[in-house]
């Protein structure tokens, strides 16, 4: 029995031709078609059953016209991780698979993990992030025809890799130009991009990735930022035995876009962020699990400077010591 003030939520497990949704709490169970009526056929019967959240998996796109349908109507719609509701399913021993379960699965991951709340539908957004997400593909395809070019080639298809290579700048330059466009265009973008880009060694292609990939900026936990983007270290403990801490999941776009511009920072570009690399080198860390703490660093400072609409301040964010830190903030 549900509590009286408790959300009812259901999980809906979205295909290509249509949705399984199920209300756990009600045991109530729906199939849609994936049409204009089959939506409106959804609300409907979530209205009827006062549906406050809806949760679904990232399925390619497909799930977008569902969740802005969703927010139309005022639903709170939660993007769920694939692999962490599977992972959850094993767990309870669902080892069985289909869209009726899996529909099952993610409403009883949504009413157990509460952690990341639901994004409201920002169509500016949407749309800077499939202009970045296109612009990061033309990247992995420029660096693979460029490590192809290690091996040896007939002279034909060096010509042909190379033209391609030359379009895809060029292509890669009138991305950039409509990623800055479309952010400068959008008052409550441009202001988020101000704020990241006032931080020492992040420009503008990194605040707007940032803002495309990672909208919670600003209104999620410092813990769970850390852990969406995926350098929150997790123990690795049994017993009296003390294992090394690793980092797990998040939203490997996200990370991989920012792994790069934090590399930057925190050797040469932010002395703040340098300083602290620098400390934890000399404590004898990894290079890569110090480059892991001030990426965890960095992103809960962006955390609330975004929640504050603070510009950076090298002062505020100054820590003089990695040993103050929480153990969280910089893994063994």
């Amino acid at each position: 029995m549900m509590a009286q003030d408790e959300v009812v939520v259901v999980g809906i497990d979205v295909a290509k031709d249509k949705v399984d949704a199920c209300i756990r709490s009600l045991s109530q169970r729906q199939t849609f078609p994936s049409t204009a009526e089959g939506r409106r056929a959804l609300i409907r019967w979530l209205r009827k059953h006062k549906v406050g959240k809806a949760a679904m998996e990232a399925s390619g796109g497909y799930e977008q016209d569902w969740a802005k349908a969703l927010r139309e109507a005022r639903i709170e719609v939660r993007i769920v991780d694939p692999k962490r509701v599977r992972s959850f399913a094993r767990s309870a021993g669902r080892l069985a698979k289909n869209d009726p379960i899996d529909a099952e699965m993610i409403a009883w991951f949504a009413e157990t993990f509460t952690e990341a709340p639901g994004q409201a539908y920002d169509a500016a957004r949407e749309r800077l992030a499939k202009i970045v997400t296109a612009r990061q593909g033309l990247l992995d395809l420029q660096t693979s025809l460029k490590n192809s070019g290690e091996h040896s080639r007939p002279d034909v298809v060096e010509k042909m890799q190379a033209r391609l290579l030359k379009k895809i700048a060029v292509e890669v330059a009138k991305l950039d130009t409509a990623i800055a466009a479309q952010v400068k265009a959008i008052p409550h973008l441009a202001e988020l991009a101000e704020i990241i880009e006032s931080v020492p060694g992040l420009g503008k292609i990194t605040s707007a990735g940032l803002i495309a990939t990672m909208p919670e900026l600003g209104q999620a936990t410092d813990n769970v930022v850390a852990a969406l983007l995926g350098v929150a270290p997790y123990d690795d403990d049994s017993g009296q035995r003390r294992g090394n801490r690793h980092i797990k999941g998040g939203r490997r776009k996200a990370r991989n876009l920012f792994y790069m511009p934090c590399m930057g920072a925190a050797t040469r570009h932010n002395p703040v962020l340098k300083a602290f690399y620098d400390r934890l080198i000399a404590r004898g860390k990894e290079p890569k699990v110090a480059l892991t703490a001030c990426m965890r660093k960095l992103i809960v400072i962006l955390n609330t400077m975004i929640a504050r609409r603070q510009k950076w301040d090298a002062n505020r964010y100054k820590v003089s010591d990695p040993a103050r830190l929480p153990p969280s903030a910089c893994p063994a």
